[in-house]
């Protein structure tokens, strides 16, 4: 098959074969095109993974001091009761 269509190239006129070349590189610079518009399009979802990454373990680590911070409030709040009810222990007493 190639050499029957090396032999109808060679029956073409140089116009012709100056035109499937022009339609050729046509059709290479819109791959190009595309294909740089594919790989931006990729650098962009890979950006947006990463950055989801980075989201998630902020989010983790900010739960952990907000599980710190509710822990420190129930004992201050604990402590708190403790103190009242001491007070209120010695009031009865008196």
């Amino acid at each position: 098959m190639l050499s029957k269509e090396r032999k109808s190239l060679k029956k073409l006129k140089k116009i012709e074969l100056l035109e499937i070349m022009l339609a050729q590189s046509e059709e290479i610079e819109q791959l190009k095109e595309k294909l740089a518009s594919a790989e931006k399009r990729l650098a962009d979802k890979e950006l947006t993974i990463k950055e989801s990454g980075s989201i998630a373990e902020a989010s983790l680590k900010l739960t952990d001091i907000f599980i710190e911070a509710q822990k420190s409030a129930d004992l201050y709040l604990e402590n708190i009761k403790a103190r009242l009810g001491e007070g209120n222990g010695r009031s009865d007493e008196r």
